[in-house]
């Protein structure tokens, strides 16, 4: 069985570039959810404090959306060697 080649330098650094922008990106996206949010919840109180509270369906849509964001950037591990080689021995018949 041959060696699973090692990631380049290059290839690591850029790896470790798409992570920090994924980060930086959820970062913005959180900043914008309260930004926005903040506002729709303001108008709210201001026009009908004790009114249905519509900006509910916006908070819960995009908050879910923001969930996902963050767990694809900060749960999820990256797909390694032995993932693949074990996903590999699980695709082959057994003798």
């Amino acid at each position: 069985m041959t060696e699973p080649a090692l990631p380049s330098h290059d290839d690591e650094r850029k790896l470790a570039l798409k992570r920090i922008r994924a980060r930086r990106e959820l970062t913005t996206h959180a900043v914008t959810y309260l930004v926005v949010n903040a506002f729709l919840v303001l108008v709210w109180w201001v026009t009908t404090p004790n009114g249905y509270f519509w900006p509910v369906w916006v908070l819960g849509g995009w908050g879910i959306g923001l969930a996902l964001n963050a767990w694809e950037v900060l749960g999820r591990r990256p797909i390694t060697e032995a993932d693949i080689d074990r996903e590999l021995r699980r695709g082959r018949p057994q003798d």
